[in-house]
């Protein structure tokens, strides 16, 4: 349908030029700096996403953004994310039993302990589960408190003592922590069996276990947990056992500890935090 009155008849009406309201007409239909600027740094955002597997959500996304010189502020970059529909990937699925109560639990040495200073003061330990196409796999690790760092780790299809013993045994083997380390744990009978009781005690460190179903006491532990889940294990099909642990070390080995931003290290990965606690002039 033709307009009722034709643009030389309006601008008269209105008396401006033709060339006048042409020339408003394609302002109006170009970018402004500010929209220019925003499809720029959303380009970068989808950047890092795709690159992080769209395991960050806007605060590391931000941090990111920050340490490659990109200036922005964290509010634009979540603005950004949500009108394009950019998130962390969630889910919570079934949570099988992993822990079986033990005898000769520790004391809570954890609970009055100064937080760690440097690597190889407070490890803490933990097992969790991971469902596969021929069943469940079972997760032993050990986590350097300071910097968050899985100094220690095994998979397996059972839950047997050994689980447990072979991440530690690996941590001590990597790590060689002097006398004095502080090791906490749950009360599960992996960590109070003779056989680990006697790798704590070779290396002259201290068992220390969580109060009585407690998960709070091992927070670091659960927390890293949800991370390896979220980001790596949920948004994946389930695959045969050994093509999952050898994900398992892509993440853990590769990107986790050396990669992945830890909001608790101010937006550094663990091995950086480390390198730069024994650096003091390195970046922070």
């Amino acid at each position: 349908m033709s307009p009722e009155f034709s643009i030389a008849e309006l601008a008269q009406t209105i008396a401006v030029r033709r060339s006048g309201y042409y020339a408003w007409q394609q302002r109006q239909a170009e970018p402004g700096p500010r929209a220019r600027q925003n499809a720029v740094l959303l380009a970068h955002i989808r950047s890092i996403h795709q690159e992080h597997q769209e395991r960050y959500g806007s605060p590391r996304i931000f941090h990111t953004l920050r340490q490659q010189g990109i200036r922005c502020g964290h509010n634009r970059v979540a603005q950004l994310m949500r009108e394009d529909g950019l998130q962390a990937k969630r889910k919570r699925p079934f949570r099988p039993r992993t822990t079986q109560a033990g005898s000769n639990p520790a004391p809570n040495l954890l609970a009055a302990a100064a937080p760690p200073t440097a690597p190889n003061q407070v490890w803490v330990a933990d097992i969790t589960y991971i469902w596969t196409q021929e069943g469940w796999l079972y997760l032993a690790a050990v986590m350097d408190l300071f910097s968050r760092r899985i100094v220690g780790w095994h998979a397996a299809e059972h839950l047997r003592g050994s689980l447990a013993e072979q991440a530690l045994e690996q941590a001590l083997r990597l790590r060689r922590p002097g006398p004095g380390l502080l090791h906490h744990s749950d009360r599960g009978f992996h960590y109070g069996s003779k056989t680990y009781r006697g790798l704590l005690s070779s290396a002259q460190a201290q068992p220390s276990m969580s109060r009585k179903a407690d998960c709070y006491d091992n927070a670091a532990m659960e927390a890293f947990w949800s991370s390896l889940k979220n980001e790596l294990i949920y948004p994946r099909s389930p695959s045969p056992r050994t093509q999952t642990v050898n994900t398992l070390f892509q993440y853990i080995e590769i990107y986790y500890n050396r990669h992945r931003l830890h909001s608790s290290l101010g937006y550094q990965p663990p091995a950086e935090f480390e390198q730069c606690a024994g650096n003091p002039g390195a970046r922070t």
